[in-house]
């Protein structure tokens, strides 16, 4: 509801007209975007995880297994991760202030799952008990490593930046020109 302010006959006599709006003050203030240094090097981690699957994983004497030969988990969450990484990558070219927290955590839950899975190749290589043999970890696991510490890092840093929140400090509680959100409150205060 547009209430008359002025007495004039000739100048703005609404609001509307003087300019004035009852839109939410944080409407028009900066929004902080976030910044993409997380994202890249989450994303260099996949990488790096990638190129350590065609890498030798588990050695035997004089056989060797790359981590894609080893065992199927390691090529899915290698893969799982160029799927979170293109979808980070998206989600910074078009969401709001560049990123979407929810799918930041669940790269930073499946970089931690792929920092424990090289965790436990270091400990016991899994499959001995099926060649019947005592395999030894070998370069792929430590480069596999490095990469799966880099995505959780990178997804944790990038986590931490701002998404959709406002910032609180700088939200005034109060419009600064009186008005309320409330519509049957339209007036100007103190008139």
């Amino acid at each position: 509801m547009l209430k008359r302010v002025g007495g004039a006959q000739n100048g703005p006599s609404t609001e509307l007209e003087m300019g004035m709006s009852t839109s939410h003050p944080s409407a028009s203030m900066e929004r902080p975007q976030a910044s993409l240094i997380g994202l890249y090097v989450a994303v260099a981690g996949v990488v790096i995880f990638n190129i350590a699957v065609f890498l030798t994983w588990a050695s035997q004497d004089d056989d060797s297994f790359s981590g894609y030969e080893s065992d199927s988990l390691v090529p899915f969450v290698a893969y799982l991760g160029l799927g979170l990484a293109a979808a980070l990558l998206f989600a910074a070219s078009r969401a709001d202030r560049r990123q979407h927290r929810g799918l930041s955590l669940a790269s930073m839950a499946v970089g931690i799952a792929a920092t424990l899975q090289c965790l436990a190749w270091l400990l016991d290589v899994p499959g001995a008990a099926e060649r019947s043999a005592e395999l030894d970890s070998d370069i792929g696991v430590w480069i596999g490593l490095l990469g799966a510490l880099l995505w959780t890092i990178g997804s944790a840093v990038f986590a931490k930046e701002p998404e959709g929140d406002l910032d609180r400090a700088a939200t005034p509680t109060k419009p600064a020109t009186g008005y309320t959100d409330d519509p049957g409150r339209g007036t100007i205060a103190g008139a």
